[in-house]
C-alpha cells in the first residue's frame, strides 16, 4: 500500500466545489509535486493532507489508517510555507528548536538535534542570528530546518521558493532535491513552476479545476501528456483535429477535417486513452518552400507573422486546419505572405484526449 492515499476527496466551500472525487497516491521516500495553474486545488490538497481542511466525502489515509478526523497537532508532519513564518523575535536555534520544545523533547537531545540538522542545512555558525538578518535562501533552509528536526513522517512543502530570486531558486530547488534524498523522506511538494517541479520530483500530478489530469514521471510527462490541457501546459502549442481510419502495431493513420492524411507512431499510451487531437511542439515541425502535391503529415499553408527569436525564427501560418507556430533556425529565412508546406513528424505527433 503506498504511504498517502486519497480516496475519493471532496472540498468545498458553499457551492464552490474545490476537489471533486479526487485521488491521489504517494509512495514512501517519494517527492511528488502538484502542478498547476492558480485555482487548480493544489494548495487545497496540501491543506487537507496537513490537517487543516476537512473534506465533504471520501478520507485520507496514511500508512493505513485513516487520517481524516486526525487534529494537525497529532500529524507527526512537517511544513514549509511560501511565508517561511519565522519568528522574527527569536534567533536561528530557538526557530529551529520550536517544534521541539512543543514535544517536551529534553534540553540535551534539542541540541544535538539542532545543531545536527543545522549541519545538514549548511547553517552552522548562524544559532545566534535572527531572521531580519538572513538572506532570504537561508531563511528558507531555517524553515525547512524547522520542519526537519522533529523527524517528520512527512514534508510538506508550499511554493516554499516563491519569494526568492530566479539564480537563488535554481540553487535551492537542488538543495531541497538533496535533503529529501539524503534523508529518504516523503514530501509532497506544491509549486506553479513547471521547470521547478520537474528538475526535481520523482513523480508531478498536473491539476485542473480539482481533478488530478495525469501523474507520472516528469520525463513522461513531459514527452508523452495525455490530454489537451497537459499538453498545453507542458508546452505543446499546436493542435489538429482528428480521426482514426486504421491502425497497425507500428503506426495509426488518421485523418484531419481537410482530408489530409497524418501517419503517427502507435504507442503504448494509446492504450489507454481515445485521442481525439494531435499535438507537436513548435520546435517539431519542419517548414520548407510550398509543394502543390499533397502528402502524409504535409500540409500547406502561408506566413503570417515572422519573430526573430536570436538563434531561430518563429512562425505563424494559416493553413485550411488553423493556424500554426512554428520555430525554425535562421539559416533559411522565410518572408512574411511566403506560401510554405509544414511537415509533421510521425515520431513527434502526440494524440491526446
Amino acid at each position: 500500500m503506498s504511504l498517502i492515499n486519497l480516496e475519493k476527496v471532496t472540498v468545498a466551500y458553499g457551492n464552490n466545489v474545490i476537489l471533486k472525487d479526487l485521488d491521489l497516491n504517494v509512495e514512501k521516500g517519494e517527492l511528488v509535486s502538484l502542478l498547476g495553474p492558480s485555482g487548480c486545488g493544489k494548495t487545497t490538497t496540501l491543506r487537507l493532507i496537513a490537517g487543516f481542511l476537512d473534506s465533504q466525502k471520501g478520507r485520507f489515509l496514511f500508512d493505513g489508517k485513516d487520517y481524516s478526523n486526525i487534529p494537525v497537532h497529532k500529524r507527526n508532519f512537517g511544513l514549509v510555507f511560501q511565508s517561511y513564518a519565522l519568528f522574527p523575535h527569536l534567533n536561528v536555534f530557538d526557530n529551529v528548536a520550536f517544534g521541539l520544545g512543543l514535544r517536551k523533547v529534553d534540553k540535551a537531545e534539542t541540541k544535538k538535534r539542532v545543531m545536527e540538522i543545522l549541519k545538514t542545512v549548511d547553517l552552522l555558525g548562524f544559532e545566534e542570528r535572527f531572521p531580519a538578518e538572513l538572506s532570504g535562501g537561508q531563511r528558507q533552509r531555517v524553515a525547512l530546518a524547522r520542519a526537519l528536526v522533529i523527524k517528520p513522517d512527512l514534508l510538506l512543502l508550499d511554493e516554499p521558493l516563491s519569494n526568492l530570486d530566479a539564480k537563488l531558486r535554481v540553487k535551492m530547488r537542488v538543495e531541497i532535491r538533496k535533503i529529501q534524498q539524503e534523508l529518504g523522506i516523503t514530501t509532497v511538494y506544491v509549486t506553479h513552476d513547471q521547470e521547478e517541479c520537474f528538475s526535481i520530483s520523482d513523480k508531478v500530478a498536473i491539476m485542473n479545476e480539482g481533478i488530478i489530469e495525469q501523474m507520472d514521471e516528469p520525463s513522461k510527462i513531459y514527452k508523452y501528456p495525455t490530454s489537451e490541457f497537459v499538453a498545453r501546459f507542458v508546452g505543446f502549442e499546436n493542435f489538429i483535429d482528428l480521426k482514426m481510419v486504421s491502425k497497425n502495431e507500428n503506426v495509426l493513420e488518421l485523418e484531419a477535417d481537410n482530408g489530409s492524411s497524418f501517419i503517427v507512431d502507435n504507442l503504448d499510451i494509446y492504450k489507454d486513452i481515445q485521442p481525439s487531437k494531435g499535438a507537436i511542439r513548435p520546435d517539431d515541425l519542419k517548414i520548407s518552400s510550398s509543394k502543390e502535391e499533397k502528402e502524409s503529415n504535409m500540409i500547406n499553408g502561408q506566413i503570417l507573422v515572422r519573430t526573430f527569436l536570436g538563434r531561430d525564427y518563429q512562425y505563424e501560418i494559416e493553413t485550411e486546419l488553423g493556424n500554426f507556430i512554428v520555430n525554425h533556425e535562421a539559416l533559411k529565412i522565410f518572408e512574411v505572405g511566403e506560401r510554405v508546406s509544414i511537415h509533421f513528424p510521425k515520431d513527434k505527433i502526440i494524440l491526446v484526449k
